[in-house]
């Protein structure tokens, strides 16, 4: 059975993005960014939802071949390319880049795909990710907060219907008061 982990940078205030969709706020270090690196290496299935999707595809395809492009970059891209990757969205038609989309219900999609063998699954973007919240899918947290209040937006966790018991699992600080907090689901 594959374990699902919800990771993204957020706000110190709970936000994944700022209002207008704003992300300037959360660029990370050269240490974060390889933190990141690594873990789309590690990562056996990527899950977007369409947003993250078409932030993530309209850069890192080409972002090795962009002038200026760091070691870092390149390999982040070339790492990024190679993963395996799924589309969950109702109103985009086609996919790229080893990816396979879906259009019809995530939750069930999901729950397959965790019933799989296989490496860590990724799970990203707020819709996609509140409804695998909600169906009580997710395995770990991966909290990457940012010293930085942005006041709106969209938030990291969704409404639930019920409580969520987590358990610590890793904490690791990085430069500039970037904190990681990981959590396990208690089940």
């Amino acid at each position: 059975m594959r374990k699902l982990i919800f990771g993204m940078n957020l706000s110190l205030d709970g936000y994944i993005a700022a209002p207008g969709d704003d992300l300037g706020w959360g660029v990370p270090s050269d240490e974060l960014f390889q933190w990141w690196s690594d873990r789309v290496g590690a990562t056996g299935l990527a899950l977007y939802g369409r947003k993250l999707w078409e932030t993530m595809s309209s850069h890192w395809p080409t972002a090795d071949q962009q002038p200026g492009a760091t070691p870092a970059e390149i390999e982040y891209a070339r790492r990024w390319r190679d993963m395996p990757k799924v589309v969950f969205s109702s109103t985009t038609s086609t996919v790229d880049w080893n990816t396979r989309l879906v259009t019809g219900d995530a939750v069930t999609e999901i729950t397959r795909l965790k019933a799989e063998d296989g490496g860590p699954m990724d799970i990203g973007g707020a819709t996609l990710a509140g409804a695998a919240m909600r169906a009580g899918l997710i395995d770990e947290y991966a909290l990457v907060t940012m010293p930085v209040l942005v006041g709106g937006g969209t938030p990291f966790f969704t409404a639930l219907d019920s409580w969520v018991n987590l358990h610590l699992v890793a904490t690791r600080t990085f430069p500039g008061g970037v904190v990681l907090t990981r959590y396990e689901t208690r089940r």
